[in-house]
């Protein structure tokens, strides 16, 4: 952690150094000076740095690593930004090209994109593309979410923004450990994993063959998107519609299905992203769409027909608000090259407008007696077991459950089990966890 503190530190007092070195050339101060770009950067050669890791790997320039240490900077040293608080003496006020504000919550002074306009501009304007390019969708920067800047107003100029820096991203510079993207309003989706394998998905034969037409293009997308020139006839991506009855296998089939392509499965939370705020829903889900078509995720909304259900008639601003929220969300997913998949209990309740964009709808029903019978066998493979008095056949004919209720019965029965000290479950306890089972659904159970 000294290490990388010590190599933060050096970048902002040189960024110090170009600060006032670009002001007094600015303001015409007496002397002469270099210009900014000649004044030695550190040198991060073989350095053991996180920060200088990071910015050897990324090939940074002068202007992104300029804009790099002027965001750090208030996370750092936001002494070093004082200057800009300089009056201008014509005008009696601050000096508006140097863009920055201040904050109820920060003594200090906040730099803006125009602060850093300033900096590279303020002698050589035609520089400016280099400043476009630092925020441009494709710098590094940008892709990695390490430095942004606020959205405005639509009458107040673009870069007026505040010049923010990753929180996350400050934290792996200073203590070499990258924490895991957080799951808060302004970042509505979290990582889905699994500890099953390809092998314990019990689905039919015509839903397998749909899932695994998906699984293909996966593997073998990149290559008929770029190698094949497919991008020329089709759109890019891939969108999926998961629908049928809660427990029937659909959050697991996408987590399996991240799995087996090495790709991080990130479920969106839908009640974070509406907001009632206009423009607040996109903009949370903007930050997701742009991280993950970087990281090549694959994006999951699980209860879709939330926010992708059938839009209803504008009657009133709430319901307008709710439309336009659609209609960005149906654009987003069209533009994104990745694979999206939505899970839904109903087909019938999602916009048609929505449906008809979709390579492929798989409808995951309650699975038959054989299906159910191998749901009930992977179940009580484990520590856990069966009575072998228990007739397994018997229970998957009798009782009509998905693969999700039969985990819930896995886990009362090995509840009950352990409470006894045994590991093998009697009829009387799998029979009691179908009923609790059944009851959800205010049905009742035969016993045999």
């Amino acid at each position: 952690m000294e290490t990388n503190i010590k190599a933060l530190q050096k970048e902002v007092l040189w960024l110090q150094e170009v600060i006032h070195n670009v002001i007094s050339t600015y303001l015409e101060h007496e002397g002469e000076r270099p210009h900014w770009t000649e004044i030695s950067k550190p040198d991060l050669t073989n350095q053991e740095s996180t920060y200088a890791q990071c910015v050897t790997k990324w090939e940074l320039n002068s202007y992104q690593r300029l804009a790099l240490a002027l965001a750090l900077a208030t996370q750092l040293k936001p002494e070093v930004l004082d200057v800009f608080f300089g009056r201008n003496k014509i005008y009696d006020r601050g000096f508006t090209e140097f863009g920055g504000i201040i904050d109820k919550n920060h003594s200090g002074f906040l730099p803006t994109g125009q602060t850093l306009l300033f900096l590279i501009t303020a002698t050589e304007p035609h520089l400016r593309n280099e400043v476009l390019t630092i925020f441009g969708k494709e710098s590094i920067l940008i892709k990695e979410q390490v430095i942004f800047i606020e959205e405005t107003e639509n009458f107040i100029p673009e870069y007026n923004g505040v010049l923010g820096f990753s929180k996350r991203w400050f934290h792996f510079f200073v203590t070499g450990k990258k924490l895991k993207l957080e799951h808060s309003s302004s970042f509505p989706a979290q990582k889905i994993t699994t500890h099953l394998e390809w092998k314990d998905v019990v689905l039919n034969d015509v839903v397998m063959d749909q899932v695994l037409e998906l699984k293909s293009w996966l593997q073998h997308g990149n290559t008929l998107m770029n190698e094949w020139e497919l991008f020329k006839k089709i759109r890019p991506g891939y969108r999926a519609l998961f629908y049928g009855p809660p427990g029937t296998g659909k959050t697991l089939t996408v987590s399996l299905l991240g799995k087996v392509s090495k790709r991080e499965v990130y479920r969106v939370d839908l009640s974070m992203i509406v907001s009632k705020y206009i423009g607040e829903t996109e903009k949370n889900l903007s930050r997701v769409f742009d991280i993950a078509q970087y990281k090549d995720w694959i994006l999951f909304f699980d209860e879709a027909d939330a926010l992708f259900g059938k839009r209803t008639e504008a009657n009133s601003s709430n319901d307008r608000h709710a439309n336009q929220q659609t209609s960005y969300l149906l654009q987003r997913i069209e533009d994104f090259p990745g694979v999206v998949i939505l899970a839904s209990n109903l087909k019938g309740n999602m916009d048609a407008a929505f449906t008809r964009r979709f390579q492929s709808m798989i409808h995951f029903s309650i699975p038959e007696v054989n299906e159910r019978y191998q749901l009930w066998k992977n179940a009580f493979s484990g520590k856990c077991t069966l009575h072998p008095n228990i007739d397994l056949w018997k229970i998957a004919e009798e009782y009509e459950l998905a693969g999700g209720a039969i985990i819930n019965v896995l886990r009362f029965c090995a509840l009950a089990a352990i409470t006894r000290n045994d590991t093998v479950v009697v009829k009387e306890e799998l029979l009691e966890g179908i009923r609790k089972e059944f009851k959800k659904e205010n049905k009742t159970i035969s016993v045999f």
